[in-house]
């Protein structure tokens, strides 16, 4: 990260970037209630309101200060992004409005959900995350495990509709959680880098938090299919309801049948895990009766 920057103000609002960059365009689509600058993505995300309708503007061509790639790469990388909002339009994941060209760069506009992201380490680093009573992540953590069970109902069901889609989620985890915890939704809120199937792993350490990630997800030229997906889907179950790495019985919170279904989709060994999403869900389903 640059020790240098720049403070930018529009609506009142403030927030951090190398250098200077034009965001008049931004006044076309109503007043800047809130910011997200911390992003390591190389985008820049806008609350946005006009006549009592809000928006979530994500923006790239800025150069946000915890980033370590060129505006250019973050720009390409969003337009690739924006096809698979609307290939995998799904009732849990965020909707896509639409998305245009402006002046230095790609913005892409989407239905403002009033959510909380479960991993904001901008606000609650860790291990703040875990501990400080206003984190998202701790917050939920508190949640009856009906509830919790209820948030990972969406998160595989969506899961199970990428697989059917032909595609394979890369780089989910618990930042691509949203909670709004007045209404008890879940939305899925980043799926940036999913790809379409078959899909080979060219870089060795693909691109998450290793702390849901599969051993194939280290290894170059390892497939990255439905039962890497699997895994992580069990990985996400064991961080809202367990131990998160630590995969003991004594830190679930959701009885043995549960606790025996989400351990066989982490197992090492691909081929001795659920063959696919749809697989796994459906033995959930079965161990929660």
């Amino acid at each position: 990260m640059t020790n240098q920057s720049v403070t930018i103000s529009i609506d009142d609002i403030s927030f951090q970037l190398k250098e200077p960059h034009p965001f008049e365009w931004l006044r076309d689509l109503g007043q800047v209630f809130c910011v997200f600058d911390q992003q390591d993505s190389g985008n820049l995300s806008f609350g946005i309101e006009r006549q009592g309708c809000k928006k979530f503007v994500k923006y790239a061509g800025a150069p946000t200060v915890a980033y370590t790639g060129t505006p250019q790469e973050a720009i390409t990388r969003l337009k690739q992004a924006l096809p698979l909002f609307e290939a995998l339009n799904h009732p849990h994941l965020i909707t896509l409005d639409e998305h245009f060209e402006v002046q230095n760069g790609y913005a892409a506009v989407f239905d403002w959900f009033n959510g909380e992201c479960l991993h904001s380490h901008w606000s609650f680093p860790p291990p703040q995350k875990y501990t400080h009573p206003d984190s998202p992540f701790f917050r939920f953590r508190q949640l009856p495990v009906e509830e919790r069970l209820r948030s990972l109902d969406c998160i595989f069901l969506f899961h199970v509709h990428v697989e059917a889609s032909g595609y394979v989620a890369v780089d989910f985890y618990d930042g691509s959680i949203l909670y709004d915890f007045k209404n008890n939704v879940t939305k899925i809120c980043d799926i940036d880098l999913y790809q379409k199937k078959p899909f080979i792993n060219t870089m060795g350490r693909l691109w998450g938090s290793s702390r849901f990630m599969s051993p194939e997800e280290f290894e170059l030229g390892a497939n990255i299919d439905a039962r890497t997906n699997v895994f992580n889907m069990g990985a996400i179950a064991f961080g809202l309801l367990g131990g998160e790495r630590d995969r003991s019985y004594s830190k679930w919170e959701a009885g043995e049948k549960l606790y025996e279904t989400a351990l066989r989709a982490v197992r090492p060994e691909r081929n001795e895990r659920y063959a696919s999403v749809a697989e796994f869900y459906a033995a959930w389903n079965a161990a929660r009766v």
